[in-house]
């Protein structure tokens, strides 16, 4: 089963989601506004995404965020603010078993999904 992982008010991820309806494809939809991250969210999004592919550095959250903490972000660091702050994940991530595919990409989500 596919996943969509994001925040339902995002236009990149209307449009992801429009595309897949196009498309016909079933999947479900984790809204991290509702749903939250968890620790193993996190931790398995941290395992399978580079972390700088991974936090979106050009959004508002990521801009007030303290310089001391964005100089100094790792991955264990990391695991915790993806958890506090949702929004500094880069959106959409769609994922399909194993694979796993970040940001908007019509050419990768029909590799996902055929």
């Amino acid at each position: 089963m596919l996943i969509v992982y994001g925040i339902a008010n995002c236009d990149t991820v209307k449009k992801a989601r429009k595309w897949l309806d196009a498309k016909g494809v079933e999947y479900s939809f984790h809204d991290y506004k509702k749903l939250g991250c968890d620790a193993k969210l996190a931790a398995e999004l941290l395992a399978n995404i580079p972390l700088e592919r991974l936090i979106n550095t050009r959004g508002t959250t990521w801009r007030k965020l303290p310089d001391s903490e964005k100089d100094r972000l790792d991955e264990t660091s990391a695991l915790a603010l993806i958890q506090r702050e949702t929004s500094v994940i880069k959106r959409p991530i769609l994922r399909a078993g194993q694979a796993w595919v970040v940001g908007y990409d019509e050419a990768a989500f029909s590799a996902l999904v055929n």
